[in-house]
């Protein structure tokens, strides 16, 4: 890859500044995990998602009014604005190229570091447009600016010509970018209609100030082929849509919105729109400089602090002492809610953006929020009385629950019914608790002094379960290992399942670092999938994450998770003296209490994966699971074949 993308270098007459730029490029490419989260589905729309952001910074920032995205019959997706398109002159650092070229070729190059030109933006990385070049096999940027269109195009981050003035254009202004995912990072996977207008739509209501229009060649029998968006009432319409035919226990949600500036002195500002129904379960879209923060972050923890002390406040005014006992997740529960918040400089974890980590912004929410929520509750009793009323009701069945939960832990204890392999905790309340999944007794061993005896219980499983995918229920029933799993979580399969009746807070699956190690958990996951769906939709369910290889050096030591780490280190050195040892683990038994506590077990210094559904996708998650882990082989066979070119290493 490297040879083929310098040669192309030397026949165009690159410069040595030039072969940087392809090497940040050939990066993306061989890293398109660090830069866009993999290479799934969701990686692949979160390609038109980083384009989309900016041109919404360009209408946040006032300088456009409608955006619009297109796709095209051939797979290509375009999004223009009439913001004021990207600087086409040459760059103050290397005036032999234009700007236009180091933004879509140079990692970290963008205009809204320093402030000046974004008072709020949604990348800030430099990167979008870069990385979105660098995994397109085709892209091409038209900017109609100063009353000239100018043109240039790309493949897999490589110009292939250069910038080209082709006409003038005195009533047009504006950025058209329109790219093709290369197959060859995405494989066979497709732009979907479905998921870009779903997403054009919801950009439309996070801000009013501008119209998003919809256009697609490709026709999937329900997505519209036109469709144009300006929503003036914002994220109230949202979800009022949203909650379209469900009853709720306000007439209309708890809106609002309050600039950052004219109450904290700080610019930005924050919208809300949150109401509480019986008709279905809660949930919570969040959003930052509008871009989706699926995991949450620091806004919406502000945003629930302000709604908590609200509402116990109001029960304390009108006299109701057990609107003390109400927490967060009785508020959770059945509240639909968006939050959608604008700020300067905001921090995210990781390059995809799912969660918000700028501390300033949960004191700011709240303060901004708790204000307008305690006027609400004031001034329509009526809503403020039905909604205390429902989230006492929760907040009770919650503590009932709990109560019989611990007098079933002891009273099972004491009768000796969970199952006699199980290692319990000696907590008597589910909160902060976690159950270890491990693999045969070995491991169970060192995992077991290695535990926290007050809160980490362990379960060793004999060998593979069930793949439970078309199995007859009489089959799950009479298997040991599956009956000992259900009984020592407290609770049973398919539609018998409750939440609630969960023993542990975490459930963590942690199994050998090979290839009968990654089959066990995909055994035990489709297990979940299948029979404990709400278990991974209440976020409950979590991949330990044990490392492959110890290297020591003199004093040192430094844990790996790979063969592509370890290598780095052997070439890089530890610091210490001598030669490096190299130890790798061939299973958890192998590892002793201190190494696996330290690495695996320890909420200090581990690292746990939570398994999670993408709820867009949920369809095709469980399409993918059936193909995978159902009866069809051929299905798996045909899933090999599309997708055998992308491994890069085998583990055999």
């Amino acid at each position: 890859m490297a040879n083929d993308l310098l040669s192309a270098a030397s026949a165009k007459v690159y410069d040595a500044s030039s072969i940087q730029v392809l090497e940040d490029m050939e990066h993306v490419r061989l890293r398109p995990g660090m830069y866009i989260g993999g290479t799934d589905d969701r990686a692949l729309h979160h390609m038109v998602a980083e384009i989309v952001d900016n041109a919404m910074d360009e209408a946040v920032a006032g300088h456009a009014t409608w955006i619009e995205v297109e796709m095209h019959e051939n797979g290509h997706v375009s999004v223009r604005d009439n913001g004021r398109g990207m600087p086409v002159d040459p760059h103050p650092s290397n005036l032999k190229k234009s700007t236009l070229e180091i933004i879509f070729c140079t990692l970290n190059a963008g205009g809204k570091f320093s402030g000046d030109n974004y008072e709020t933006s949604g990348g800030l990385n430099g990167v979008g447009s870069s990385v979105v070049n660098a995994l397109s096999d085709h892209l091409r940027v038209e900017v109609a600016r100063n009353k000239e269109v100018h043109a240039m195009e790309f493949s897999r981050g490589v110009p292939t010509g250069g910038l080209q003035k082709i006409g003038a254009a005195s009533n047009r202004r504006g950025t058209t970018v329109t790219f093709h995912p290369d197959p060859q990072i995405f494989g066979s996977l497709k732009l979907r209609p479905a998921r870009l207008f779903a997403m054009a739509r919801s950009k439309a209501y996070l801000f009013s100030g501008v119209t998003i229009r919809w256009k697609t060649a490709i026709a999937d029998g329900d997505t519209p082929l036109s469709a144009e968006f300006h929503f003036a009432g914002g994220l109230a319409d949202y979800l009022s849509d949203s909650l379209s035919g469900a009853t709720t226990y306000a007439e209309a949600p708890f809106s609002g919105t309050v600039d950052f500036r004219e109450k904290f002195g700080e610019p930005g500002k924050v919208e809300w729109a949150v109401n509480w129904t019986p008709s279905r379960d809660g949930f919570i879209q969040s959003y930052c400089n509008t871009v989706p923060t699926p995991e949450g972050g620091t806004h919406e923890a502000g945003f629930w602090a302000a709604l908590l002390k609200g509402i116990r406040a109001y029960g304390e005014r009108v006299g109701n002492r057990k609107a003390a006992q109400i927490n967060r997740d009785d508020l959770a529960t059945g509240a639909g809610a968006l939050v959608s918040i604008f700020i300067q400089g905001p921090q995210f974890v990781g390059q995809t953006k799912d969660r918000l980590s700028n501390e300033n912004a949960a004191k700011m929410v709240e303060g901004a929020v708790r204000d307008h929520f305690d006027h609400w509750l004031a001034s329509d009793t009526k809503s403020a009385g039905s909604i205390l009323d429902f989230l006492v009701l929760r907040a009770e069945e919650r503590l009932r629950r709990k109560m019989e939960k611990e007098t079933q832990r002891k009273t099972a204890t004491k009768k000796l019914r969970l199952p006699g392999k199980l290692t319990d905790c000696s907590s008597k309340t589910r909160e902060g608790t976690e159950i270890f999944l491990v693999e045969g007794d070995s491991a169970g061993g060192s995992a077991k002094a290695a535990r926290n005896r007050e809160n980490q219980a362990l379960l060793p499983l004999r060998g593979k379960i069930l793949n439970v995918l078309g199995a007859a229920s009489s089959k799950l029933t009479q298997n040991q290992e599956i009956n000992d799993l259900c009984e020592a979580l407290g609770v049973r399969m398919g539609t018998r399942f409750n939440v609630d009746d969960l023993r542990y807070e975490k459930v963590i699956i942690m199994t050998d670092a090979d290839v009968d190690g990654a089959h066990i958990a995909s055994l035990l996951m489709t297990f979940f999938f299948s029979q404990m769906r709400p278990l991974i939709d209440h976020g409950h369910l979590f991949l330990a994450c044990p490392p492959l290889y110890r290297l020591t050096q003199g004093a040192k030591r430094l844990y790996v998770a790979n063969d592509a780490e370890k290598e780095r280190v052997l070439a890089e050195g530890l610091g210490g003296k001598g030669k490096i040892d190299v130890q790798r683990f061939k299973g958890l038994g192998e590892m002793d209490a201190k190494d696996l506590k330290e690495t695996t077990m320890d909420p200090k210094s581990r690292t746990l994966i939570r398994v999670t559904i993408d709820e867009d996708v949920a369809g095709e998650t469980g399409d993918l699971v059936e193909r995978l882990m159902g009866k069809k082989p051929e299905e798996r066979f045909r899933y090999i074949q599309e997708n055998a070119r992308f491994v890069e290493e085998l583990d055999v």
